[in-house]
């Protein structure tokens, strides 16, 4: 269930009964064709429709995370790494007050990794607490799931493209975009970048059919479900 769709007491009597609750974290940046919330939109959606029939609250998705390297694409909106640890403590905190002890961070985009290190640190300090981190799209089944219907998928590529993450009216090109030069990205700095990803898609197709998205996003969630309800400590 969604926070935004209750009140403080219903949270109250909630966690007295169940301490879980699910954080997703996302990214504002380029994706292509798709829209710039990419990352934020997918990481609170599959954590809604995984925790649903579990009553577990889903807090709204922290939509801003660590993405220098798009910083000359507009749109882009990136936090310094110290910003977003501070940013993700605070809310860590926040969420320990309120009583929960057990939380699933569902992250969404890959350059959001340096806070698995932080929260390392935040278990030594309350060791009551729990926190799992789970990256949806590259865990083991869904990632699976991706290889089994086109291994060719990337940032900004088919894999990223669904209903919920298209912009109306944008015509999406019909080719297979060759793979970029990872290792030279890697040593880029945020113009070179963009030179060198062009519209943004690292490689592979633009789109694949609404059934075989379908299909990799219920193998998401039933994933994201499996670390939300088991094998807690």
């Amino acid at each position: 269930m969604r926070v935004a769709e209750m009140n403080w007491m219903q949270v109250e009597a909630r966690v007295a009964a169940d301490d879980r609750c699910v954080l997703p974290i996302g990214s504002v940046e380029q994706h292509a064709y798709l829209s710039l919330c990419v990352d934020m939109i997918l990481s609170e959606k599959v954590a809604v429709d995984a925790a649903e029939p579990l009553g577990v609250p889903v807090y709204p998705a922290v939509p801003f995370g660590i993405t220098p390297y798009f910083s000359d694409f507009p749109g882009t909106v990136t936090l310094r790494v110290t910003t977003y640890i501070a940013l993700i403590d605070d809310i860590l905190e926040s969420l320990y007050r309120g009583g929960f002890r057990r939380i699933v961070m569902v992250n969404g985009h890959g350059g959001n990794g340096p806070v698995q290190g932080f929260l390392q640190e935040w278990m030594g300090r309350r060791r009551d607490a729990k926190v799992k981190f789970h990256n949806w799209w590259n865990s083991p089944k869904t990632w699976a799931k991706v290889q089994e219907i086109d291994p060719a998928a990337s940032h900004a590529s088919w894999m990223e493209n669904f209903p919920w993450t298209r912009v109306p009216g944008v015509r999406l090109p019909q080719e297979k975009k060759p793979q970029i030069d990872y290792a030279r990205m890697r040593l880029s700095n945020p113009a070179e970048v963009r030179k060198l990803v062009g519209d943004g898609n690292y490689h592979g197709l633009y789109e694949r059919t609404d059934g075989e998205m379908l299909a990799l996003w219920n193998v998401a969630v039933e994933e994201t479900r499996a670390i939300i309800e088991r094998d807690w400590p």
